[in-house]
C-alpha cells in the first residue's frame, strides 16, 4: 500500500504540471485586461504603466514560471512562516499571487472566504451523506415497500429540483411569510459573514442564518447519493457471501450494515471522495442566493472582473483538491474489500 501511494504521489506530480499549464495557457489566452474596470479618464500611458507593472504584457512562458514560482515555493514559504512565526529568506520582497481586482494576495483572499464556505457548504455535504447512507440501505432492504417509494419519490425530487428553486421557495416560505405568519419561524435570507460566535446568542444566530442554505444542499446531495446508496446495495444484498453470512446465523443487522454496506460502499466512496472538492469550490448559486460570502461567489466575481491571476488559482486549487481525493478514494477501496490489493 505504501509502495502504491508513493508511486501515485510521483505520477500525481507530472499530472498536475500539465493541468497548471492548460488552466494558465485557457484563461491566459482568454479576452482581458486588468486595467479594463478602471475610469476612462485614466491615460493611455498610465494604463501601459499599470499593465507593465502586473506583467500582462509579458510572454506566456515567463508569466507562467512566475506563476508558478510564486505558487509554488513563494506561498508555501510564507505558509510556513506564518504557521510557525519563523522567518525563511528575504520575506519581505518575496513576491506573491496578487489580485489584479483588489492588489491583495490571492491565498490570502481565499482563507478569507474558507470559512463561510465550510460552514455552509461543507456541513450540508457532511449531513446530505450521513442521511442519505442510511436511507439507502434502508430502502434496498425493504426494496418495494413504502419507505422505498416514499425514498425514491422524494429522492427525485430532490434530484430534478435546482438549487436555484428551492433557495427562493424556502426563502418566500420562512422569510417573506414567516416575518407575517406566527405559526412560521422567521429565518432570515442573507448570510451575515461578519457575525462572530462568542456566545449562546450569536450561536443561536449563526444556526438560524445556516439552516435554509445548509437545507438546500444537504436536500439535494442527499437525493442523489441515496440512489447510489441503494443500487449498490441491491447488487450485494443477492450477492452468495450474503447469503453464506445468514446461513451461519449471523444477526441480520450484522449481515446488512457490516458485510453488505462495506462492500456497497466502494463505488460510493468514489462519488462522495470526488464530490468533497467541490466544498472548497463553493455552491456558486446557492452562495448567490443566499449571499454567503464564499469561494463560489468569490469566483464568479472574479470572473466577472477579467481577475485573472484569482481564476487560475482557484481552478487549480480545485484540480489539486479532485487528483487528492481521487488518491484517498483508491486508499479506502483497499480498507473497505480487503480481495483489493495494490502491488
Amino acid at each position: 500500500m505504501f509502495q502504491f501511494i508513493v508511486k501515485r504521489l510521483l505520477i500525481s506530480i507530472p499530472t498536475l504540471i500539465v493541468i497548471s499549464m492548460v488552466i494558465f495557457l485557457v484563461l491566459d489566452l482568454a479576452p482581458n485586461d486588468p486595467t479594463g474596470n478602471l475610469p476612462l479618464t485614466i491615460p493611455a500611458d498610465v494604463r501601459a504603466q499599470i499593465r507593465e507593472t502586473l506583467g500582462a504584457d509579458d510572454r506566456i512562458d515567463i508569466k507562467y514560471l512566475k506563476w508558478a514560482r510564486q505558487f509554488f515555493v513563494y506561498e508555501p514559504l510564507n505558509f510556513l512562516e506564518s504557521q510557525f512565526g519563523i522567518e525563511i529568506g528575504d520575506s519581505e520582497n518575496r513576491l506573491r499571487v496578487r489580485s489584479w481586482m483588489t492588489r491583495s494576495p490571492v491565498i490570502d483572499l481565499i482563507i478569507q472566504r474558507m470559512p463561510q464556505t465550510l460552514w455552509v457548504v461543507g456541513l450540508s455535504y457532511l449531513i446530505g451523506t450521513l442521511i442519505a447512507i442510511p436511507i439507502g440501505v434502508i430502502a434496498a432492504y425493504r426494496q418495494y415497500s413504502i419507505f422505498d417509494n416514499v425514498s425514491t419519490f422524494l429522492s427525485l425530487v430532490g434530484f430534478s429540483l435546482p438549487t436555484f428553486f428551492t433557495g427562493p421557495l424556502l426563502i418566500i416560505l420562512f422569510s417573506v411569510y414567516g416575518s407575517r405568519v406566527d405559526w412560521i419561524p422567521f429565518l432570515p435570507s442573507i448570510y451575515d459573514t461578519t457575525l462572530k460566535v462568542t456566545d449562546l446568542e450569536s450561536l443561536g444566530q449563526q444556526i438560524r442564518q445556516m439552516i435554509m442554505p445548509v437545507t438546500v444542499l444537504s436536500f439535494f446531495n442527499a437525493a442523489q447519493l441515496s440512489r447510489f446508496v441503494r443500487s449498490s446495495m441491491l447488487d450485494n444484498l443477492s450477492q452468495d457471501y450474503v447469503r453464506t453470512a445468514r446461513s451461519k446465523g449471523l444477526h441480520e443487522n450484522k449481515v446488512v450494515w457490516q458485510h453488505t454496506l462495506k462492500n456497497s460502499m466502494i463505488p460510493v466512496i468514489t462519488l462522495i471522495a470526488l464530490g468533497i472538492p467541490t466544498i472548497f469550490g463553493g455552491a456558486i448559486i446557492t452562495e448567490q442566493i443566499f449571499k454567503v460570502n464564499g469561494l463560489g461567489q468569490m469566483l464568479i466575481l472574479h470572473i466577472q472582473n477579467a481577475d485573472i491571476p484569482v481564476v487560475q488559482t482557484l481552478t487549480f486549487i480545485f484540480a489539486v483538491l479532485i487528483v487528492m481525493f481521487n488518491l484517498i478514494a483508491d486508499v479506502l477501496y483497499g480498507v473497505l474489500d480487503p480481495r483489493i490489493r495494490y502491488g
